[in-house]
């Protein structure tokens, strides 16, 4: 007989509900709160002896207590809506009045407010058995097991260190300033940072406009904190200071150490001992014009097979990093501690030395190169049929732009793209028309905003910001490698062999709702429950092609999805709408793909540099620690380029713009400028002698008395009053009027007089990012 939900309350203890009958809702969410470690269905079902038919009813307590927004998924494990997953990654920020360290988590969602503190339980760097137990201090970042505190006046949780990942000296980054007396300044690129006052002597050749890291000294009571510089940086003049700003702001490990070095400088080209020879495939690469490493192949061809008439096999080679970054190398250790590569507009902080991203594991044209490569077999309506990898030895054909290749098939062929054409592009291209039928089927979240890209001149300042055309060579070499991830997703939970997963969950049910209600406002519904898909936001976003609206909505429902992470469990990709992916085809960029490429060679038996049961041990910890450094290169490319654009627009206060609203608080209008990708704040008490009201649903400021006023998505023009370009901070005033709007349909905030609140000071745009 199935077990069904009890009602009623009950202990939070196994032992306290009849064994092997799911416990009431309170028991379990109880028991998750109390173990958060232990928080998956399967340690559920484990703790409360559920087995058989009864692991269902279990499964439908578990989703209605999401649907009800009391659960919510966070990579592996269920948790408390705000609360933290059982293994996260933390900065060491203070100490409390006991001088205990306490941390907050790296990775946090401003939606959320504020992140909450945990206290960091330390042990004296001892041994735990046969293991060493780490210690940290301030400003350290570290990997640390989650536990509720069991105090009702400190801090919600307590943490036990796993690992230190990044030891930082508390150091100050900011220009140096000097005055006519003689005395000198550090003012800090942080807004919330304080001057520093840096004595003569401690300057240690430091001049004016120099970017440095300075050590706060001493700080009293009265006065500045004084300090002395410890680095420094660069000149602002200088053509790479923004970049380096974020770098070093940000924390981002951007010199290779010598041992490093040294290790991939003696690195010898891969034998074909365990491979396939694949050096008579024609497989092309096609990557930006600019690009300076290769880590992706294609070749597709008819399936001349009668079963599969009408069929394409589609191969796709990627670099084989796995053959020269192994485990527990000085390489691999510097990759895991970047996770990524970080893309700037005038250089990039690459996860791999040069002799190894740019050389032997750069795909170049007419050189043999070590690969992984995915033969993928699809029927004539795009559905994959099969698939089989192999480890080759591969020798690119060409090497293409996407350009090139697009004025190609266009028509236009030069010397190179001439004898490929019959033989290898149309072909690609025909087997892409085979692919978007099933792509189409699935119906992927299709969100219409185009990437900017900023060019510079030659000293490293702005020249224009384009948007680049979105070419079908763009969008053949994104489905081909969609693909192949989920080929390797597949491949690997067929073999049960443990790896990261990218996932990507549905959009919160909080999230749902914000939504729902915006959406209501122009008579778009949305369905409500917690089996929406991605097609179901297509249908929203197909109805707004041709509105007023379109951009307005495109933007919400961006602002509604969740952010992918990486996870040793598969919650699949919403976004993609697919059920296992995994990152498999930038093993020179992603440190996710090179745990792929290790998993795949162990899986299959395929030679060296296999995934070890060590690491398999560590997959919580490595998913955790390269998803934050994810956000943290996203956070210092956002940045950089702020800061490139306010530099760009320093010399032009008191010009106006055209502008968008791309973000509404009750502090302001957040303004965007789609001609550079760059954005700055009207404060709400600039915007003239109306009493302003923040209506939360319709995403709009509206006047008290005129319901004039200004919602997300509006096109203004306003003037530019203020550039801070260390900060990357913009100010306009208003020129547009206000439109007239309905009035408010949420309660808003009232000051000590009862009149809505306004007034300055800028708030913190929300919901800003990449998926």
């Amino acid at each position: 007989m199935s077990a069904k939900p009890r009602t009623g309350t009950g202990s939070a203890k196994p032992d306290a509900i009849i064994h092997g009958e799911v416990p009431p809702r309170d028991v379990v969410l109880k028991f998750i709160a109390d173990n958060p470690d232990r928080a998956s269905k399967r340690e559920i079902a484990k703790a409360f002896g559920i087995k058989g038919a009864a692991r269902v009813a279990l499964k439908d307590l578990l989703r209605d207590l999401e649907d009800e927004g009391m659960l919510q998924k966070k990579r592996k494990s269920l948790v408390r809506p705000g609360a933290l997953p059982p293994v996260t990654v933390l900065d060491i920020t203070t100490r409390d009045k006991d001088g205990e360290l306490i941390g907050r988590p790296a990775e946090w969602p401003e939606e959320e407010g504020a992140a909450p503190a945990v206290l960091i339980r330390q042990s004296g760097g001892g041994k735990n058995g046969k293991r060493k137990v780490p210690t940290a201090g301030l400003n350290d970042r570290i990997v640390a097991k989650i536990f509720p505190s069991k105090s009702e006046t400190g801090p919600a949780y307590t943490a036990r260190i796993i690992k230190v990942i990044d030891k930082r000296r508390a150091a100050a980054l900011g220009v140096i300033r000097m005055f006519d007396d003689g005395s000198a300044r550090l003012m800090p690129i942080d807004r919330r940072d304080n001057e520093i006052a840096i004595d003569e002597t401690a300057l240690n050749g430091a001049k004016d406009g120099d970017l440095v890291e300075a050590d706060v000294k001493r700080s009293g009571r009265y006065g500045l904190p004084r300090g002395e510089v410890l680095t420094i940086v660069g000149s602002l003049a200088s053509e790479k200071a923004v970049s380096m700003i974020a770098i070093h702001a940000h924390g981002i490990p951007h010199i290779f150490p010598k041992e490093v070095i040294d290790e991939a400088e003696a690195a010898k080209p891969a034998t074909m001992k365990n491979r396939e020879d694949w050096r008579d495939v024609p497989l092309v690469t096609i990557d930006p014009a600019d690009a300076k490493d290769h880590d992706d192949a294609v070749f597709a061809e008819p399936d001349e097979r009668p079963e599969n008439e009408g069929g394409v096999i589609v191969t796709v080679a990627i670099a084989d990093v796995s053959y020269y970054v192994r485990h527990k190398s000085a390489l691999d250790r510097e990759a895991l501690k970047r996770g990524n590569s970080v893309y700037f507009p005038d250089r990039v902080v690459p996860m791999l030395p040069e002799r190894i991203s740019n050389d032997l594991c750069s795909l170049r044209e007419g050189e043999d190169r070590p690969a992984m490569a995915v033969r993928m077999v699809f029927s004539k309506d795009g559905r994959k049929a099969s698939h089989t990898f192999h480890r080759i030895m591969m020798k690119s054909a060409a090497k293409l732009s996407y350009q090139q290749a697009q004025a190609a098939i266009d028509g236009r062929t030069d010397d190179k793209t001439g004898p490929l054409l019959e033989p290898v592009l149309k072909p690609l291209w025909a087997a892409y028309e085979t692919m978007k039928r099933g792509r189409d089927r699935r119906q992927p979240l299709e969100l219409d905003m185009p990437e900017r890209r900023i060019l510079l001149k030659d000293d490293g300042t702005v020249d224009k910001v384009v948007v680049p055309p979105r070419l079908d060579a763009h969008k053949l070499i994104e489905e081909m490698m969609i693909q192949a991830n989920v080929a390797a997703a597949e491949t690997l939970e067929k073999k049960r062999q443990a790896l990261i997963y990218r996932t990507h969950d549905a959009p919160s049910l909080s999230k749902q709702e914000s939504l729902r209600e915006f959406l209501a406002t122009l008579s778009i519904p949305l369905a409500k429950g917690g089996n929406l898909r991605a097609n179901s936001f297509n249908g929203i976003l197909a109805k707004a092609e041709q509105s007023p609206q379109k951009d307005l909505i495109n933007e919400m429902v961006l602002r509604s999805q969740s952010q992918a992470v990486y996870s040793p469990e598969n919650g699949g990709h919403f976004g993609l709408n697919l059920m296992k992916y995994a990152h498999f085809t930038s093993p020179i960029r992603r440190y996710a793909d090179l745990i792929v490429h290790r998993a795949l060679v162990a899986a299959l038996h395929l030679g060296e540099g296999g995934l070890e049961r060590e690491e398999e041990e560590q997959l919580d910890d490595i998913a955790a620690e390269i998803s934050t450094f994810e956000r943290r290169a996203m956070a210092a490319e956002r940045e950089t380029v702020d800061r490139l654009i306010a530099h760009h627009l320093a010399s032009r206060i008191g010009e106006s713009f055209d502008g968008r609203v791309a973000g509404v608080t009750r502090s302001g209008l957040f303004i965007a400028l789609p001609e550079y990708g760059a954005d700055g704040f009207v404060p709400v008490s600039t915007l003239g002698g109306d009493y302003y009201v923040h209506d939360e649903v319709r995403q709009a400021l509206v006047g008290e008395r005129s319901n004039l006023g200004y919602q997300l998505g509006d096109n203004v023009e306003v003037q530019l009053v203020e550039a801070i370009p260390l900060a990357g901070a913009l100010r306009f005033e208003m020129l547009s009027s206000g439109r007239k709007l309905p009035a408010p349909t949420r309660s808003f905030h009232k000051s000590k007089t009862g009149r809505p609140m306004r007034g300055g000071g800028a708030g913190r745009r929300s919901g800003r990012g990449r998926r």
